[in-house]
């Protein structure tokens, strides 16, 4: 089992990179920029190709990501020569091109990774249908405190302690917050009147010590027909899975949400391994569902404006459009290593909770 939980969990990566790493090369190739390398994974090389093009095409031995290796991804890199001893012509270094190009060169791998996304649950929702979003609550439990507070099946949420929700991907990320007092709920009647609530909710701890809050609330999501509605269900749902990691990092940032809640590539090992003990269909469901959340999660946390994120980069080409002038070369490559050995430190950290947990 562990083999091919290892095998999908390589495919699915490499699929997600493979995707990401396409938009910036198809678009640097269309801008003319000279390209060294494309590679899916990293670490050694373990297969080359060169192209037709002159471009090496590897495949490294680590699949936890992959690189377009670019003239000029920053300012002119001169001492990089073709195989004739040329050097490269001036007007094919990407720190030449004009502002624009080079910021759908850099932003071209997170659209890639969104198109896919909202291919995948286009196509999910034509095969097993779709559904309806919004947070209305299907059964709430027997002496629960929401039940007891006076909120009953058929209500719907409308926010949660002042944050307003739209669906229920949202309901779940707040009431995940940290919170030692009671949870303000915001709820619509079925005949549209809108009351306050506070609950406290149920403390029940688990075996392993920690604590669990139990609402008592449940959603059943009803089903929507219509060709229209797939492509509705996959716009919605698209900014529905948005939505929630942007709550998610304002939880990381603001301490409402630990580190413990994120999963590195052993944790997204474990979740992959997961699927394989369910029935074909189930697991074909669950399969193509986490590609499309895994490239949503790569294309958001690649857009975000921090050094060494595609998001960075463009984040300095902006400052480079307003000063009329080039941010200092030594001062933007010390922010980008900065960056990235901070991603890297965090990627160890909570590669070994996920480790841990295992245990």
């Amino acid at each position: 089992m562990w083999f091919l939980t290892l095998l999908l969990f390589i495919f699915i990566l490499g699929l997600i990179v493979l995707v990401h790493e396409l938009g910036h090369f198809l678009w640097a190739k269309k801008f003319g920029v000279y390209i060294y390398e494309f590679s899916i994974g990293m670490g050694p090389v373990i297969y080359t190709k060169k192209g037709k093009d002159g471009i090496n095409y590897n495949i490294r031995a680590f699949p936890i990501g992959g690189f377009v290796s670019m003239a000029g991804e920053v300012y002119e890199d001169d001492d990089e020569v073709k195989e004739n001893g040329k050097k490269i012509p001036k007007n094919r270094f990407l720190c030449n091109k004009p502002i624009w190009q080079r910021i759908i060169v850099m932003a071209a791998g997170v659209i890639n990774n969104f198109l896919l996304a909202l291919v995948l649950l286009f196509a999910w929702a034509l095969i097993w249908g779709s559904t309806s979003l919004e947070p209305i609550i299907s059964k709430v439990e027997d002496n629960s405190a929401v039940l007891n507070a006076g909120i009953k099946a058929g209500d719907k949420i409308v926010a949660i302690n002042n944050h307003k929700v739209n669906t229920w991907d949202e309901a779940q990320i707040v009431l995940y917050y940290k919170n030692d007092g009671y949870y303000e709920f915001r709820i619509e009647h079925p005949d549209g009147k809108v009351e306050d609530y506070k609950i406290m909710p149920n403390v029940v701890k688990n075996e392993d010590g920690t604590e669990t809050k139990v609402f008592g609330i449940y959603m059943e999501a009803q089903p929507t027909k219509g060709f229209l509605n797939k492509i509705v269900y996959a716009f919605q749902k698209f900014w529905s899975l948005m939505s929630s990691l942007w709550l998610t990092i304002a939880g990381l940032v603001t301490g409402k949400i630990s580190l413990d809640a994120l999963s590195g590539p052993v944790g997204i090992y474990n979740v992959v391994g997961t699927g394989l003990t369910m029935k074909f269909n189930e697991w074909a469901q669950y399969t193509m569902y986490l590609v499309a959340y895994l490239s949503i999660n790569v294309g958001f946390i690649n857009i975000l404006p921090f050094p060494a994120f595609d998001g960075g980069r463009i984040f300095f080409l902006i400052i480079e459009k307003i000063k009329g002038s080039p941010v200092n070369q030594q001062f933007e490559n010390w922010c980008h290593t900065i960056g990235f050995i901070l991603l890297m430190i965090l990627i160890v950290l909570v590669t070994i909770k996920d480790i841990i947990r295992l245990f």
